[in-house]
């Protein structure tokens, strides 16, 4: 249950963010507000392992497969597309058609068992999921 509750918290965290970024843009520039996302995240994260964690930063020497530790760079090009898709495409538009990318990309990840992740099978359930998902989508966005 909790996360459930966690996740709806990162989707709601998500969208907000999604909407300051894109202000912050047009009143600078996207790398401008990009650059700024990630240094006060930075520093966040920070303050919170300084005040929390305190656990060693050698540990991340230690990860395998390095290819791992790209989580930012990933972090840097999603800030820039959520910020250019709510731009171009309004937030409710945009978070729809992430949240549409970011399932699938996760079920193939999962099926696939990308990346370590346990392989996952196939479910015609599944699928139909994502499907009503998509078709929320189209009636979300359905103009008469």
């Amino acid at each position: 249950m909790i996360g459930i509750f966690i996740a709806l918290i990162s989707g709601a965290l998500m969208s907000i963010q999604g909407v300051f970024n894109t202000e912050v843009t047009k009143q600078s520039s996207v790398w401008v507000s990009a650059s700024w996302v990630q240094f006060s995240a930075l520093v966040t994260c920070l303050a919170i392992w300084a005040a929390f964690d305190r656990s060693s930063f050698s540990a991340l020497l230690k990860v395998s497969p390095k290819y791992m530790m790209l989580g930012g760079l990933f972090g840097a090009f999603i800030t820039y597309t959520v910020i250019q898709s709510m731009s171009a495409l309004g937030p409710a538009k945009a978070t729809m058609l992430i949240v549409i990318a970011q399932l699938t990309v996760s079920w193939l990840v999962e099926l696939m068992g990308m990346f370590g992740v346990d392989k996952g099978t196939f479910s015609v359930r599944r699928l139909l999921g994502l499907l009503v998902a998509v078709a929320g989508v189209v009636i979300f966005e359905w103009e008469n």
